[in-house]
């Protein structure tokens, strides 16, 4: 189903905001979240999703990088996936694959995002929102974070998703200086990923960052690669959405 350019700021609006039927900002106008959106990352048991679905996190992602410990590979049915709920963003993690490969894993698994985590070209995020997907395009962040390196995306992404620089792609389990994106002035709003646990809740809900308006949960939440603790999800959601509202 083709989607609108920049829906970002459509599904921020309709997951964070009171009375979703209010105009949605045009692109390059700034949203202001009353919630941080949650994405949970690297589902591949069966069990573990229908628990953690039913959670109700807004975004479920699902890895398609054969290298990853968290690779979907033949451990999950494309039938589960695509019987997830539809107010579920089910989002397929990509690393460096052809435009084609990906169209086809999402064709299959009914994916309605894509977020690239590799060296994907602006070019390639057209292509890929053109064909009716939501892209998220990843960047690691290590000791500075260079801006100038993101404008060549802003026109094609909907969101961006800063991750902690390491050894892999993703997954590395740890935090990056978020005071890095106290600066940050582009239209483009993202998610903060890399290590977050439950012990990160209250400072989570209390950042201010400009564009920031979700966070990605991944393996600060598992019992293996990729079982997720639902419960503990469970709680962060609480935490998060508790603290926001009150």
């Amino acid at each position: 189903m083709k989607t609108p350019r920049h829906l970002s700021h459509a599904v921020v609006q309709a997951a964070c905001m009171p009375g979703a039927g209010a105009q949605v900002p045009a692109y390059g106008q700034p949203v202001h979240p009353s919630r941080l959106l949650v994405k949970v990352c690297g589902m591949r048991d069966a069990t573990a999703l229908a628990q953690v679905a039913a959670q109700a996190p807004d975004f479920l992602g699902f890895i398609f990088a054969p290298a990853s410990p968290r690779f979907v590979g033949a451990a999950l049915a494309p039938a589960r996936v695509r019987a997830l709920p539809p107010n579920i963003w089910r989002v397929g993690v990509f690393v460096n694959e052809a435009t084609d490969h990906i169209l086809g894993i999402a064709e299959q698994f009914g994916l309605s995002a894509v977020q690239l985590h590799g060296q994907e070209t602006p070019a390639q995020c057209a292509e890929l929102n053109q064909a009716g997907l939501l892209v998220m395009k990843a960047f690691s962040v290590g000791q500075a974070l260079d801006f100038a390196a993101l404008l060549p995306y802003v026109p094609h992404c909907d969101f961006f998703l800063f991750d902690t620089k390491g050894a892999a792609p993703g997954g590395n389990g740890a935090i990056f200086d978020w005071k890095l994106l106290s600066d940050y002035d582009l239209p483009v709003p993202y998610f903060l990923a890399g290590g977050l646990g439950l012990e990160h809740a209250a400072e989570l809900a209390a950042l201010r960052l400009p564009g920031l308006v979700g966070v990605d949960l991944n393996s600060g939440f598992e019992t293996a690669p990729g079982v997720k603790d639902a419960g503990r999800v469970g709680q962060m959601l609480t935490a998060l959405r508790d603290t926001l509202t009150n």
